[in-house]
């Protein structure tokens, strides 16, 4: 479990084939502190630590996470969004994330607002009950505030703004059109979904 709050920026050092896709990313966490079977999230998909060094540490990406996965995310120069497991008597300050990613995400607007960017994305409309204004949501690992929801053209829009902190401090500050995010909704909104699904049935 994660709370969305990114504690590290990390690079994608080196992408290798091995059956799954073996990435060594370097990061700034004091590795001796990381167990090898650790999560970590990485850009909001929750990932194993299978090998470590100093300053890196490596991960399998399935065939699975990466056809369900943003593009652009999983090669070599690539800068990850990375946040470790949450732990007990730790402070929440997003909301709580799994790191398992509901749908890909497109941006399909950036507009400054203040010190601000209001950035649309588009996803299926699927999602629509979803997605909440004033709700919570996961953009490539990031808690964000939904400021509002529309629907365009048989898709679902909603907005989020992305704050002069959040943009120096992720992989969001230099975000634009046509660039691709890994999208995780509130997981109570999902099993509250769930439940009133199965009772119309």
């Amino acid at each position: 479990m994660f709370t969305g709050i990114v504690t590290d920026v990390g690079t994608v050092r080196s992408a290798e084939q091995r059956g799954d896709l073996r990435l060594t990313i370097g990061c700034g966490y004091d590795m001796a502190t990381v167990e090898l079977g650790a999560s970590i999230a990485c850009s909001g998909v929750c990932l194993t630590v299978v090998d470590k060094g100093g300053d890196w540490f490596a991960v399998d990406v399935s065939g699975e996470t990466l056809s369900r996965t943003a593009r652009g995310l999983w090669e070599e120069g690539a800068r990850l969004n990375l946040e470790r497991p949450l732990r007990v008597g730790d402070e929440l300050g997003g909301h709580f994330v799994t790191g398992h990613v509901d749908c890909i995400g497109e941006v399909v607007g950036v507009c400054p607002e203040g010190g601000s960017a209001r950035i649309s994305v588009a996803v299926p409309a699927d999602y629509a009950p979803l997605i909440a204004a004033k709700g919570s949501i996961t953009l490539d690992g990031v808690s964000l505030t939904v400021n509002e929801v529309r629907e365009v053209d048989g898709s679902t829009h909603f907005s989020v703004n992305i704050i002069p902190h959040t943009g120096s401090f992720t992989s969001l500050g230099d975000i634009a059109a046509g660039r691709q995010l890994n999208v995780e909704v509130d997981v109570l909104a999902r099993y509250l979904d769930r439940m009133i699904r199965a009772r119309s049935h």
